[in-house]
């Protein structure tokens, strides 16, 4: 079993109590995990480095980098880090670095004073660092087994091998597996490695999973499982598709499956959620964070079959000659072929419309005045999106 939040914070008030000063506890990528009681009347001892990982349970990269200059990430004791004001760091260090079997898990953060705690002092607070190690090496090994099992059900075949992981993640869940999800993909995710639960806000599992990028490139996506409390109550899952599209960087998105309970329809879920990303990549106005239900008709285009080669009366229109001609096409369908409203859309004179909307005719051979071209053309132009 994972630990639970409170044997971190009853080992990190340990340390609190044994140096006389509020400790934090962090990952080994800097992410808060627990704190200790500040009442101290100093108002510079909780210095804007302290204060920013409390509230927002990370640090930036440039104080990120100035700690980890002084070797604490090969430290066995600990390590005294003097204020770097450029960094945003106003106050003396003191990092303890907690490891496990020789692999650094995390650190425990107290500001240094003059004259610091006793060696005796920091020595006992490395012993309890050494505990919280252990602990760190459990979850991290229990939230590995927890994201290969989750990525087994997402990438199995149906029938008894989806039936087998589906069975396994259930246990790996334990009561989780019971209650209301609703299921977050991202993409482009930057690599392999997923982010650990505990990071993600109300994670039961993450894993990464294998996209193709463009042109066929190998790529990932990133799949979380988001606890609800209510299903028509969405904003825990947005909140970590926002977190986690933040972390994926620039040009990625996040899609929102719809709630379910239970694990029976993961593999529906992971199908709407990864439309929805989908969509929002495609159509920025949906995006960044699309749900499935508010993207319309890529629900059904990107259910299909993707072609091989784009649709003949497409492949005209969409050559880089042309792009404008295409983009006034879908403006006039998205507005229902009101020339009107499309033409307000454009910023263009009616006529113009009407010009562009001839020569849209004669390279696709398409009549708009026709029902079923004007869905074929729609239809042609938004696959192209994806």
């Amino acid at each position: 079993m994972a630990p639970v939040k409170g044997d971190y914070q009853d080992l990190v008030d340990e340390i609190s109590a044994l140096l006389g000063a509020p400790a934090t506890l962090e990952n080994r990528d800097f992410g808060l995990i627990a704190f200790g009681a500040h009442d101290s009347d100093d108002d510079l001892a909780m210095d804007p480095v302290r204060t920013r990982s409390i509230l927002t349970r990370k640090s930036t990269p440039a104080v990120r980098a100035w700690f980890e200059g002084f070797g604490i990430t090969r430290a066995t004791g600990p390590v005294r880090i003097p204020a770097a004001p450029d960094a945003g760091v106003f106050r003396d260090r003191i990092c303890l670095p907690v490891r496990h079997r020789g692999v650094a898990l995390g650190y425990v953060w107290l500001l240094d004073a003059d004259p610091g705690p006793a060696e005796d002092k920091l020595a006992a607070a490395m012993e309890v660092a050494a505990r919280i190690g252990v602990l760190l090496a459990d979850e991290t090994q229990a939230g590995a087994d927890l994201s290969r099992e989750f990525r087994a059900v997402l990438t199995a075949e149906r029938g008894w091998q989806r039936d087998t992981a589906t069975a396994a993640l259930q246990t790996a869940l334990g009561p989780d597996a019971e209650g209301l999800h609703a299921l977050v993909c991202v993409a482009p995710w930057p690599g392999e490695d997923a982010p650990s639960v505990r990071t993600v806000p109300g994670a039961a599992a993450v894993c990464t999973l294998p996209r193709p990028g463009p042109g066929g490139a190998a790529g990932h996506a990133l799949a979380a499982l988001v606890r609800l409390r209510s299903a028509d109550a969405l904003a825990p899952a947005r909140t970590a598709a926002e977190r986690l599209r933040g972390d994926a960087g620039v040009g990625a998105a996040a899609g929102v499956a719809t709630a379910r309970r239970g694990l029976a329809e993961l593999d529906l879920a992971h199908r709407e959620a990864t439309s929805a990303v989908r969509a929002a990549l495609a159509e920025p106005t949906l995006g960044p964070v699309a749900h499935w239900s508010d993207i319309g008709p890529y629900r059904m285009l990107t259910a299909l079959a993707v072609p091989e080669h784009q649709d003949p009366c497409v492949r005209a229109l969409l050559s880089p000659t042309h792009l404008e001609l295409a983009r006034t096409a879908e403006v006039f369908l998205d507005n229902a072929g009101q020339a009107g409203r499309a033409a307000a859309a454009l910023g263009i004179h009616r006529q113009t419309l009407y010009y562009r909307l001839s020569r849209v005719e004669h390279l696709t051979g398409l009549d708009l005045d026709r029902g079923e071209d004007r869905l074929l053309l729609h239809m042609a132009l938004k696959a192209a999106r994806l």
